[in-house]
């Protein structure tokens, strides 16, 4: 199993096979392998790439959960993107694993692409999807 550490670029344009395809270029940074080969992965085949998603901060429950929001009208007047109930006043308290707000993002991710192209003298691989992560991040690729 070969593994990779390699930065993330930021979104490019490959044309293949007569169409356009947007990729996202990985500079190759190190090869953690035995073989001298090289990198050991070939156009087509579909590596495991692994990082860090996007961290968004401290978001609501609207854009964290998708919960819909209360009425603009009957009453309400800064209650929009609030949560609504919490639960019932019975137990006393908020039991676990209720959607409320908090940091949203910055979680491990792993995403299965494709290798679109490769650039041997330059060291760098163009997967076809998203890499998750921020451009310059490290990231994992392994096949």
């Amino acid at each position: 199993m070969t593994k990779i550490k390699a930065k993330k670029m930021k979104m490019s344009q490959v044309y293949r096979d007569g169409k356009i395809f947007a990729v996202t270029p990985v500079a190759v940074i190190s090869v953690d392998s035995g073989d001298s080969s090289g990198l050991g992965i070939a156009v087509g085949d579909k590596v495991k790439v692994q990082g860090a998603s996007k961290g968004k901060g401290f978001q609501g429950v609207v854009k964290r959960h998708g919960f819909h929001g209360g009425p603009k009208t009957h009453g309400q007047k800064n209650r929009w993107r609030a949560p609504g109930s919490i639960g019932s006043t019975a137990p006393q308290h908020v039991f676990p694993g209720r959607k409320m707000a908090g940091r949203m993002g910055g979680n491990n991710v792993t995403a299965n692409l494709e290798v679109v192209q490769l650039d041997e003298k330059n060291k760098i691989i163009y997967l076809g999807g998203a890499v998750p992560g921020v451009p310059g991040r490290v990231i994992k690729v392994q096949k």
